[in-house]
């Protein structure tokens, strides 16, 4: 959706981020004030993504429903295929296979959903599953629930080699080893968090060509971008990750993306919507350092989608890239130092406050002649359309 007032372009995480800040109480006048955007267009996403519930107490947005008609009509075309080809292949599928796609799909559908699917009846399936279950599955089974049960009186205190303590004064034999590997499978972490400690990587690093050469001069925006990752720490989800995308011209964070895993997603997330936002013309430089997520070869991929130079750190350079770290710093010294986030999404809301609200609005540069990077970003665009 382009904004009619200055024909600026907004990603999908800054519409939900708007929407979730008017359903936490900011009105649509400040919130239209605040970033920039029409209150016409405010509540158009409001509409568009604003939840409502549904009869088992679930809920469900505008644009989610019409992304399920469009793919409920796809499945329904797919499934009519598929009928008519498995009346032959499931004579030749064993019950004990068939079992099999229930138990690891028994998480996403209903089992009886799945018999259904399947053609078995529900009966056979439980009658299979107990014969084929093991004795080592019926432990693993059954040691999973009393740690889940321990975790919780813990109030998820307990990590690992207090569980197997208890276990161990229980009667269990176990082995740490194996507590650990059925808590990760079924998702049980202490929330308890060790304070973190950067650990330098066994991956020998490759010297990749250094492009931008620490010129960080520019004629106008949109023709050098610098990225990089920071660590936010949450009391319940841990460590989180926030990517950021910074113009050397106007100083503005014109992408990013948060997330609990520091992946090549989250990158890309990040470059994604700062290339919507912006929409640069190609031959752009975007430089960052030679972590393994900007090496990949998947993020190589998007980088020539954009058709976009990549540039990269000399290793053990930090000054190659002082002007993205300088904002990751400026940005714990004057938020997230002084505050204690409780969960991943308070951390986003909060980040976005910062980001979107203060820092490319209403924080002035000194280096750019005290002005706020969306101001100079403004006069920019209107007298390039002059």
């Amino acid at each position: 959706m382009v904004n009619k007032n200055t024909g600026k372009k907004y990603n999908a995480d800054f519409k939900k981020t708007v929407v979730d800040l008017y359903h936490s109480g900011s009105s649509v006048k400040d919130l239209s004030s605040e970033y920039g955007v029409s209150e016409v267009t405010i509540y158009a996403w409001i509409k568009k993504f604003t939840p409502i519930k549904t009869e088992d107490g679930s809920t469900v947005t505008a644009d989610e429903i019409a992304k399920m008609k469009k793919q409920m009509l796809r499945l329904q075309e797919e499934n009519e295929n598929l009928k008519k080809g498995y009346g032959h292949i499931r004579k030749k599928v064993s019950l004990t296979e068939l079992t099999k796609v229930i138990e690891q799909n028994s998480d996403q559908h209903s089992v009886q959903m799945l018999c259904d699917v399947l053609d078995i009846p529900r009966s056979t399936y439980y009658d299979t599953l107990n014969k084929t279950e093991s004795n080592r599955e019926r432990e693993n089974r059954e040691l999973t629930q009393r740690i889940k049960e321990i975790h919780s009186e813990s109030k998820q205190r307990y990590g690992a080699p207090k569980i197997h303590y208890i276990l161990g004064e229980e009667g269990y034999q176990v082995s740490i080893k194996r507590v650990q590997r059925l808590m990760k499978k079924a998702g049980i972490q202490s929330i308890v968090t060790k304070k973190f400690r950067p650990t330098p990587s066994n991956e020998k690093v490759v010297e990749r060509e250094n492009v931008l050469k620490r010129d960080f001069s520019t004629t106008t925006m949109n023709e050098k971008w610098v990225g990089d990752i920071t660590y936010i720490h949450t009391l319940k989800d841990g460590w989180c990750y926030l990517a950021s995308v910074l113009d050397l011209h106007t100083k503005k964070i014109v992408g990013y993306s948060f997330s609990r895993s520091m992946t090549t997603d989250l990158i890309t997330k990040a470059l994604e919507n700062a290339y919507q936002t912006q929409q640069p013309q190609d031959g752009l430089i975007f430089h960052s350092d030679l972590g393994s997520q900007y090496t990949s070869d998947e993020f190589a991929k998007v980088i020539e989608s954009y058709n976009m130079t990549h540039s990269f750190s000399h290793k053990g350079s930090p000054y190659d890239n002082a002007c993205i770290e300088s904002f990751h710093a400026i940005l714990k010294k004057e938020e997230v130092n002084h505050v204690q986030y409780f969960d991943f999404h308070s951390a986003k809301i909060e980040l976005f406050k910062y980001i979107e609200g203060w820092y490319n609005r209403k924080r002035i540069h000194g280096s750019i002649g005290y002005k706020t990077p969306q101001e100079l970003e403004n006069e920019i665009s209107s007298s390039t359309a002059a």
